[in-house]
């Protein structure tokens, strides 16, 4: 059996390197919103501009990725340009270099494709000249809708300031229905603007041809004379079937364009859509999930309505006196000074605005005829913090009677039924903490932001007052 043979050293030969063990540095990302602007533009020349609108999307991070993180880049800059003209976008990508530190490279063209789809164009020559191939394609496409006028009824368009008159001159609203018209093609054009402006919004179902657009488009002449038309802003409406014989509206998105916010374009094109309820005589008009701002302007849109609608007027000043006739703060049991149940389907027959809306109107009608005086204010305040505990601690979690009827449908036989409540109510979207000192806590500051939020109403629309 041999021996396994030893090598002889060379003493003339170098001595082996020490490996160095080092430590990899892994790449952390940049968030989208800190390298990429989105920019609005109405013409060429604004592109490249420092003038340029910068818009402020709502959360760009969600379309990047889990963490919402760009990864492999170094130096990245995104710049995008949106087309108020032909809604086309393009994006000016630039960067010092691109390394794999171990999250991968982010493929950037992908993540832009899933906002802007089919509007984003491969390159700068392109877009820059659809803002003349394209300066008549919003009006082609509206072509086939109908135009809709502002009634000038209950002295609304009288109440308007003279800035918002003079703007709303050259302004229409166009409705569209989908199937029938170029709804869904210009819906496409603006859906990446959904989906960056409108917190938790997702598409409508542009195959669907209950939706209806509702666009508002103002009609300015171009450079060279031509009138061309733009989009300020639009509105998605869905038609349900109301049992057994009517329908209601539901405002499922609304989005005026960011140049063009807080201008009164937001509570005209309401106004549009409540002369729409009324005139075709539908159940009523609701809103999906509005947002908090939203909200604010269509209370005060439906509260100057009802400042001059007579049938409530006893109900709201009967409401008030019994109010300052006693402390209610030191009662046990607070009444709510509900509406009567005649005043409700009043407003709702006549106006178009459901329950839930009306009461959170009448709050406001009550405090306006209290006229802030301080010696009332705790009683109100008794008022809605009754209303609010109510409304959130002492609902059911269960149906509530709610029961199924199957209805005709000639779309789609599987949606063919509506859903009905047997008894009064309306459910409550807050979560409360089940600690009793953490309710009360939670109760106290969504009572302080109800009345804070009713004076801001208040305030708004006093001036409007008859």
């Amino acid at each position: 059996m041999g021996q396994k043979q030893q090598s002889t050293a060379d003493p003339t030969a170098e001595p082996k390197k020490r490996r160095r063990v080092g430590f990899f540095n892994l790449d952390s990302g940049i968030e989208a919103k800190d390298c990429i602007k989105v920019y609005l533009v109405s013409s060429k020349e604004e592109v490249g501009s420092p003038d340029s609108f910068c818009i402020d999307p709502v959360d760009l991070n969600s379309f990047f990725d889990e963490d919402g993180k760009i990864y492999g880049y170094q130096g990245l800059k995104i710049t995008i340009w949106v087309s108020s003209i032909s809604f086309h976008a393009y994006a000016d990508i630039t960067f010092e270099s691109t390394s794999d530190g171990g999250k991968g490279i982010t493929d950037l063209k992908a993540a832009l494709q899933r906002i802007f789809a089919e509007t984003l164009v491969e390159s700068k020559d392109d877009f820059l000249q659809a803002f003349s191939t394209g300066s008549n394609l919003i009006g082609s496409m509206i072509s086939s809708g109908e135009t809709l006028k502002l009634k000038a009824s209950n002295g609304r368009v009288a109440d308007c300031n003279s800035d918002l008159k003079a703007a709303i001159s050259d302004v229409e609203v166009v409705r569209m229905v989908v199937g029938k018209t170029a709804a869904g093609h210009l819906y496409s054009r603006l859906i990446p603007l959904v989906l960056l402006l409108v917190d938790g919004s997702s598409p409508i179902d542009v195959s669907d041809p209950s939706w209806e657009l509702y666009v508002l488009i103002q009609k300015k002449p171009d450079q060279q004379g031509e009138i061309q038309c733009r989009v300020l802003g639009f509105s998605a409406i869905y038609r349900f079937y109301h049992y057994p014989d009517s329908s209601r509206l539901r405002l499922g998105q609304i989005l005026v364009l960011p140049p063009y916010q807080h201008k009164g374009y937001g509570r005209y094109l309401m106004e549009v859509l409540n002369d729409v309820a009324v005139s075709e005589d539908v159940y009523d008009l609701t809103v999906e999930e509005p947002l908090d701002y939203f909200q604010h302007v269509r209370t005060c849109v439906d509260l100057s309505r009802l400042l001059v609608f007579d049938p409530i007027q006893h109900a709201v000043s009967s409401a008030v006196s019994r109010l300052k006739q006693g402390k209610l703060s030191k009662k046990i049991h607070i009444p709510r000074f509900m509406p009567p149940p005649s005043v409700i389907d009043d407003v709702r027959k006549s106006l178009k605005i459901n329950k839930k809306q009306f009461l959170k109107c009448w709050e406001v009608l009550i405090y306006l005829g209290l006229d802030s005086v301080d010696k009332y204010m705790e009683d109100f305040v008794s008022i809605i913090s009754s209303r609010v505990k109510d409304d959130i601690i002492g609902k059911d979690t269960g149906t509530n009677g709610k029961r199924v009827i199957e209805v005709p449908s000639d779309y789609d036989k599987e949606m063919a039924f509506v859903m009905c409540r047997s008894q009064v109510g309306e459910a409550s979207d807050v979560q409360m903490d089940e600690n009793q000192t953490n309710q009360e806590e939670q109760l106290r500051k969504l009572v302080d932001e109800r009345v804070k939020e009713i004076k801001s109403i208040a305030q708004k629309v006093s001036g409007h007052r008859v």
